[in-house]
């Protein structure tokens, strides 16, 4: 048997790294999707810190985790009643202009929340308010955003793209936390806010640096007529609609996030430092998976990779309840992370791929109600589970409950577990 040269050697280095690190192809063969990937980036290091920050003020307002799970159901009821018609609006119109449009409404709220925490803001329901308001204009802005990205790049990068967003916003979710507790700590949530409406300034200009993208022939007008169409092509599309299920069992059913200021606070003996090392764990993790994600374009069996990434999920979230250590419960936030991003990959992926161009936005105005909605409904159940058992009891359930969930949704729809990516099928 022949000995390999040095060269050779070198060159099944170079193969091996590129098949396990980070697919970048998205990024240099697509200046426009390069131009969205890194506002969205930076925006999002923005929009985290005020999530953090918003979390913290309710409860130092109220010292209550169902008020802080209120949150979510202020941001719910806006993504459900807007979501499906923004998707709409999203098909029939250009898609730049409408995501320019939202987009200002988004950057106007950003500016509300610093001049309430100026002004001294006591009250809760002024928190509330803003973000009612901030989650209506991300339900039509979102969808359009992200039915743009098929356009700016070929179905064979989708994985690699898909992964890139996922780092996007899990780089903003990994060190927003982390800043926004310290301007907290600084000059108060202000600090944090005012950072917010600076950076949303990228996100905006890499908007404006886009090509028009106006709805292709056959797209319908907007309308309710145009949202049933939408959901009744869902409703024959048991891939799609299996990704949004499993999706809801981990979002809704193990969603931990509301629970970190009490056990900052009670469980670790910390305070918003704390809270902002619990935000950024999960997103930690994702990053450490994306930086490995080479191989996530060469799965096949994508449905089968979905289920098994949240079963992860669901006993990481639960094992974050089991133990009094915060080092530990840090380490088995990132395993979750981990696991969702590479669940998030792959849904995302076969969105876009599977369904046709014309109802893309109608798709992913549902998309953005289940991956935006069911955090904040899983916020709300968090919250109250916990107000009654404890924190530590509920992500206990709520792990077991997610992986049951999961078990239960692919028995009964075993053919979700063999959708190959060679072959996509709605």
């Amino acid at each position: 048997m022949p000995v390999p040269t040095e060269s050779q050697t070198r060159t099944r280095r170079t193969t091996w790294w590129r098949a396990v690190l980070t697919d970048v192809r998205p990024l240099q063969v697509s200046a426009p999707y390069r131009r969205l990937f890194i506002g969205s980036t930076v925006s999002q290091l923005g929009q985290q810190m005020t999530n953090v920050a918003v979390a913290v003020q309710v409860y130092q307002l109220t010292h209550s985790s169902f008020y802080v799970g209120l949150v979510g159901i202020f941001a719910l009821v806006p993504l459900v009643a807007l979501g499906l018609y923004g998707g709409a609006i999203a098909d029939a119109v250009d898609r730049r202009t409408l995501a320019l449009l939202a987009s200002a409404g988004l950057w106007a709220v950003s500016m509300g929340l610093a001049a309430q925490a100026f002004l001294g803001n006591r009250s809760v329901w002024v928190l509330f308010g803003c973000i009612a308001v901030q989650s209506a204009f991300y339900a039509v802005n979102n969808p359009a955003r992200s039915a743009m990205v098929p356009r700016l790049i070929g179905n064979d990068l989708m994985p690699a793209a898909s992964a890139l967003n996922m780092a996007s916003f899990n780089l903003g979710f990994t060190f927003g936390p982390v800043v926004g507790a310290l301007a907290i700590s600084w000059q108060g949530f202000g600090a944090a806010y005012s950072i917010d409406v600076v950076t949303f300034s990228a996100a905006y200009y890499a908007l404006l640096r886009l090509p028009r993208m106006p709805p292709l022939e056959d797209s319908p007008r907007a309308g309710l007529r145009s949202v049933v169409d939408g959901l009744r092509f869902l409703g024959r599309s048991p891939n799609l609609r299996m990704t949004f299920v499993i999706d809801l069992c981990a979002m809704v059913l193990a969603q931990p996030r509301a629970l970190f200021p009490a056990l900052a606070y009670k469980v670790y003996g910390g305070g918003a430092a704390v809270v902002g090392v619990l935000q950024a764990a999960p997103a930690a993790g994702a990053v450490i998976a994306f930086l490995f994600s080479g191989w996530v374009g060469k799965v096949r069996l994508q449905g089968l990779a979905i289920v098994v990434a949240v079963l992860v999920y669901g006993t990481a979230v639960g094992g974050v309840g089991l133990t009094r250590l915060l080092w530990l419960g840090v380490v088995f936030l990132a395993l979750s992370g981990m696991a969702d991003m590479v669940s998030a990959a792959y849904r995302s992926t076969i969105l876009q791929v599977a369904a046709p161009d014309h109802l893309r936005g109608r798709l992913q105005g549902v998309f953005i109600v289940v991956v935006a909605g069911g955090p904040r409904a899983g916020d709300f159940l968090a919250g109250s589970v916990a107000s009654g058992v404890g924190e530590r009891v509920a992500l206990l359930v709520g792990g077991l409950a997610c992986v049951v969930g999961v078990l239960t949704a692919s028995v009964l729809q075993r053919r979700f577990l063999a959708y190959d990516a060679r072959h996509p099928a709605p």
